[in-house]
């Protein structure tokens, strides 16, 4: 099954299984890339977030437009902040960011439950290796990337530029089938 990119009009279509990283500074805004990649050719897809609550994931999809009944959120942080969650079927929480085999688990849950075109979003992965470290946030990573392969889904996974190590950043554009590099500008570049 192949899927369109959907961040990059020129770009031919992907084949299932596809792993997509996204690079970018900081300060760039990511929301527009994730989004474009979540509402396009996608029955349902996933957005795993370590970087804000599933709250602010909806107000996201919401602002930029996203048909939300497609939707599942795993919130990673609620629990955590001690915010209150309401019980909805499609978000989904762990205790703490940092809790690998919760987040591999709903993972493989959303994939198992849903069928067609199946998209993940994982922001971040950065803010995952905060949390959990970096050789264990990569072992997490792998494992999803693995899932994706099983499922025929594709994900797009954000990384930052100005926190890991070159050895760190060079190691996961070597794992991912394509690199998305977003400039401070908003410009978008695509290594395969």
């Amino acid at each position: 099954m192949d899927y369109e990119l959907a961040v990059d009009g020129d770009h031919g279509p992907i084949p299932g299984g596809t792993s997509v990283l996204l690079v970018h500074p900081s300060t760039a805004e990511t929301d527009r890339v994730d989004t474009d990649f979540l509402k396009t050719d996608t029955d349902h897809f996933l957005v795993i977030s370590t970087r804000t609550t599933a709250r602010e994931v909806t107000q996201k999809l919401d602002y930029y437009d996203v048909d939300e009944d497609r939707a599942v959120i795993l919130d990673t942080l609620s629990v955590e902040r001690g915010y209150s969650r309401r019980t909805r079927d499609d978000v989904h929480y762990v205790n703490s960011p940092d809790d690998l085999d919760g987040i591999v688990e709903q993972t493989e849950r959303f994939l198992d439950a849903h069928e067609g075109k199946l998209r993940v979003s994982f922001d971040s992965v950065t803010e995952l290796a905060y949390y959990a470290g970096e050789e264990q946030a990569r072992d997490a990573v792998e494992r999803i990337l693995d899932l994706l392969e099983t499922h025929d889904a594709v994900g797009l996974f954000h990384l930052s530029t100005e926190v890991h190590d070159d050895d760190v950043l060079a190691g996961y554009r070597e794992r991912f089938d394509l690199v998305i590099e977003l400039g401070e500008d908003d410009t978008l570049e695509i290594h395969e």
